[in-house]
């Protein structure tokens, strides 16, 4: 499962006009399902953006997270993070779980994050959205539930 996180001052998610999700200050989580994600994946991908350290203390370094600054995020499904671009000119999507799957582990993990006691907005589920994001820094950063399996290097990054 990964999750492209963005820093946000504000975001939306419009579908055919009206808008079904906004939040103010805190981050927009895109997020791609694998055919062999599962649960665990979820509430891991939940928990390491919901404590990630990508917000600026007093002194402007990256110390807070979004539950410390009391954040929204808002969730939007996005299959395309699951492209394959390694052969030929169009994507592959093969390893992106089918849609039935993906909806609930979506679903799964913007429940996580609902027990956080955060503000959670979601955008609607295979349907043609128009996301406005106002990225605050810019700041983005890729998270993927696989990482957690990887040994860390011995400079320790």
């Amino acid at each position: 499962m990964k999750a492209l996180l963005q820093r946000v001052s504000r975001a939306s998610v419009s579908v055919d006009g009206e808008v079904v999700g906004q939040i103010g200050p805190g981050l927009v989580a895109l997020v791609g399902v694998a055919a062999e994600d599962t649960e665990e994946d979820a509430k891991y991908l939940a928990e390491r953006a919901s404590t990630l350290r990508i917000f600026s203390d007093d002194d402007g370094k990256f110390d807070l997270s979004v539950q410390d600054t009391k954040g929204d995020i808002l969730v939007v499904s996005q299959f395309t993070l699951l492209a394959n671009t390694r052969k030929g000119r169009r994507p592959s999507f093969t390893q992106a779980a089918p849609p039935e799957k993906a909806e609930g582990l979506v679903e799964s993990f913007a429940q996580f994050l609902r027990s956080t006691g955060l503000r959670i907005e979601t955008g609607k589920f295979q349907a043609h959205m128009l996301v406005e994001i106002h990225n605050d820094g810019p700041v983005t950063i890729p998270l993927d539930s696989q990482d957690r399996f990887k040994p860390r290097n011995s400079s320790g990054s």
